[in-house]
């Protein structure tokens, strides 16, 4: 969603740097945490400024169907909801525009943001959204049938498979609870695991291998998926590379990615501490990060809930927070 930007690249002499737009509150991120915090600080008067990124309304503009977001009853789109989000934002006088932010700037003072590598923002509090980014196989059938059975959540999509057979891939702590949480919505779970053993934790791995409808795959690897317009099963390969290598295929109707999130941090790693896999770190109980006046909301900074109504909670809480760091410092 969000590019780093390589700092040892010369600049084209011919492109001179345009002077600074300065705001007061800049917010970088467009998902249900960026739409929120617009919200908040547009009625907080701090005359809003945001960058929706590569993905405007984030990963919920690919989800089918969200049932989880209140409000909602009847259940609504990824797309409206995002829609319905964005409308909100705009209405209170947010300055939504189109960019990405490419380079960042957290030493002084004045925080700087570059956008799309030129365009200058000097703000006097920023406010991080940038999402993170569910990994996947990299196989063509997940894009197929994304939408259509594929899904890399399955608290937000196992309810759509109740009564159903569904295979989750992964071998660690997320695999693991994420195939605990289908078991108790699904027939069948099958647990696609690549090695012989569970990375998993003891406690989540005996739980797994307790729980009667889950089956797990030893030494299998997933070579595609198929179907008629939605997932209708998968094609597997037992013991790759070895003289007992087969091909296996299983019936189901949904397929689970649980092989971690990346969190697009990365143009912020030299100013904001980060744990190992990237998620920025915040004081807990808040949005603020390390440097005064730079606040970090939803899934850029989650790594255990990751749901649409956490992330815009948090989106909340991010615009309090920079509304107050901006009383108490013109005070």
């Amino acid at each position: 969603m969000f590019k780093s930007l390589n700092l040892t690249e010369k600049k084209e002499e011919s492109a001179p740097e345009v002077a600074a737009e300065k705001v007061k509150c800049l917010i970088i991120g467009s998902g249900p945490a960026g739409y929120t915090a617009a919200i908040y600080a547009a009625r907080a008067n701090l005359a809003p400024v945001m960058y929706e990124g590569l993905q405007p309304g984030g990963q919920l503009t690919t989800t089918t169907e969200v049932e989880n977001f209140p409000g909602y009853p009847q259940g609504v789109t990824g797309p409206v909801l995002m829609e319905d989000l964005k409308a909100q934002a705009a209405r209170f006088g947010t300055d939504i525009r189109w960019g990405m932010a490419t380079r960042a700037d957290f030493s002084g003072s004045v925080h700087k943001v570059w956008i799309d590598d030129t365009h200058l923002i000097e703000a006097e509090t920023v406010i991080i959204a940038t999402g993170a980014t569910a990994k996947y196989l990299g196989l063509e059938d997940e894009q197929k049938y994304a939408g259509g059975g594929v899904s890399a959540c399955a608290t937000c999509d196992g309810f759509f498979y109740r009564g159903k057979d569904v295979a989750v891939v992964g071998g660690g702590d997320t695999a693991a609870e994420e195939a605990m949480y289908l078991a108790g919505l699904c027939r069948k779970v099958y647990l696609i695991v690549r090695r012989d053993v569970l990375r998993a934790s003891k406690v989540m791995a005996e739980r797994v291998m307790k729980t009667p409808n889950i089956e797990v795959l030893w030494k299998h690897q997933t070579k595609g998926l198929f179907g008629d317009g939605v997932v209708e099963g998968a094609t597997l390969v037992k013991n790759k590379g070895e003289a007992n290598e087969e091909e296996v295929k299983i019936k189901i109707d949904g397929f689970f990615l649980a092989i971690g999130h990346q969190p697009n941090s990365e143009i912020f790693a030299d100013y904001l501490d980060r744990d190992p896999v990237g998620y920025i770190k915040t004081v807990p109980g808040t949005s603020k990060t390390k440097v005064p006046g730079v606040f970090a909301c939803g899934d850029v900074q989650d790594p255990h809930y990751r749901q649409a109504v956490t992330a815009a909670g948090s989106g909340c809480m991010a615009a309090i927070d920079a509304e107050r760091y901006l009383m108490e410092k013109n005070n």
